[in-house]
């Protein structure tokens, strides 16, 4: 996929990427940090219990998933072990134009580009509780095996499954299940059945949420043993 993403403006005033090719967005036009708040901060990491947290994020794209989180537990007594995957890094050119820590925490516009310059494919320490590793691969045939740590916290947030169909299949799902801990918790903007039966069938439970602005529902899942 070449991407060549435009930037727009959504209705909380935080930008967004529009991608011509698949005719998708990063994230929602009714609100990116917003929604990114509700579904991944409000309804995932918050209910996130555990001193030592490590997450797995299925597409790093602009950064905003992780500099939310960090912003989130910069003063709480909890490590964060953040794991993302991306198959397509944004440009400098690109990421220096997003508004997301003026948006956010203007104090904290070091810290997202921090994130961003972080290498590749090696944990970085980010601060002295949140350590990223950013790896640079196609989702679809990563080798689980890679994952040493089982993960307390996914933000699924591919492209939508109709956009990118490779990217929601049973498959993944299960593969996801298999190095999920116990009390695993998964996220996604996305609600259609047939992405909560995939769920399901592995053994997660699931439940649907009221959703960000501009989306009815939301899907929430939990590893219970």
């Amino acid at each position: 996929m070449s991407v060549k993403p435009v930037i727009e403006l959504t209705a909380d005033g935080s930008h967004t990427l529009f991608i011509p090719e698949l005719d998708e967005h990063y994230h929602s036009v009714n609100g990116a940090v917003q929604e990114s708040t509700h579904v991944f901060i409000e309804a995932g990491l918050k209910h996130c219990l555990k001193d030592k947290i490590h997450i797995f994020e299925v597409g790093f794209g602009t950064g905003l998933n992780a500099f939310l989180t960090l912003s989130a537990t910069r003063n709480l007594s909890k490590k964060i072990y953040y794991t993302a995957i991306e198959a397509y890094p944004l440009a400098e050119a690109v990421i220096s134009q997003l508004n997301y820590a003026n948006s956010c925490n203007p104090q904290e516009k070091e810290l997202y580009h921090k994130l961003h310059s972080a290498d590749w494919n090696k944990e970085i320490e980010i601060t002295d509780n949140f350590y990223l590793k950013k790896i640079q691969s196609d989702f679809t045939n990563f080798d689980f095996k890679k994952i040493t740590d089982k993960i307390d916290l996914i933000y699924f947030d591919a492209f939508a499954p109709d956009k990118q169909p490779d990217m929601w299949t049973q498959e993944i799902f299960d593969k996801l299940y298999t190095v999920s801990a116990d009390d695993c918790i998964l996220v996604t903007y996305c609600a259609k059945g047939v992405v909560r039966r995939m769920m399901q069938h592995p053994g997660y439970s699931t439940e649907r949420l009221p959703g960000p602005p501009g989306k009815r529902e939301m899907l929430r899942a939990v590893k219970h043993t």
